[in-house]
């Protein structure tokens, strides 16, 4: 089991986080109900996620950043399966960036102060430029640069942008390394 303290992961009607291992989870982030994280998992400062009506999902090597926010929706008559939240493998969720149930594949960076809304879907490869509304059900399209408010595909990823998406989440595996060898 990863590191982490007690007193952020809190029980909600009889579920509670379960934390892959070598995970790192800061103190001041508060996490809450129905959540999985994988394995090489990075939690940053102040990062709420609340899972309390549906359920949250992070995959291995993804790391969320300081502030954000993370949420999900309720099934109701309107939409009887809900939205939970899941996120991938090796995904990036830049600072104070609100996710509020969507779903997000493999290899994404969202851009610091990025908005996802209920139902969309983020497909792997892809880059979320800081700022960038997505709005409920957009589908957003795999091998492209997206930005604005509301999102446009911009244009296809380049070589290096996405050898990037890997390289991010890689460097942040062993940074929150770092953080668990210095605690």
């Amino acid at each position: 089991m990863g590191i982490m303290m007690t007193s952020n992961l809190r029980h909600y009607k009889g579920t509670f986080p379960t934390i892959g291992k070598n995970t790192y989870i800061d103190a001041s982030s508060v996490l809450v109900g129905e959540i999985q994280l994988g394995d090489d998992v990075s939690i940053w400062p102040l990062v709420a996620a609340r899972a309390d009506v549906h359920f949250i999902h992070i995959g291995d090597r993804t790391n969320i950043q300081d502030g954000s926010v993370l949420h999900v929706s309720h099934k109701n008559t309107e939409n009887p399966n809900g939205y939970p939240l899941i996120i991938g493998h090796d995904v990036t969720i830049g600072h104070k960036v609100m996710l509020h149930g969507c779903t997000i594949a493999d290899r994404v960076l969202v851009g610091m102060g990025s908005i996802v809304l209920d139902g969309a879907l983020i497909e792997s490869d892809v880059i979320i430029g800081a700022g960038s509304l997505i709005p409920p059900g957009k589908q957003i399209v795999s091998g492209y640069l997206y930005v604005g408010s509301p999102v446009k595909q911009i244009r296809p990823l380049t070589e290096k942008e996405r050898l990037f998406l890997k390289k991010s989440a890689t460097n942040y595996v062993e940074l929150k390394n770092n953080y668990i060898q210095d605690t």
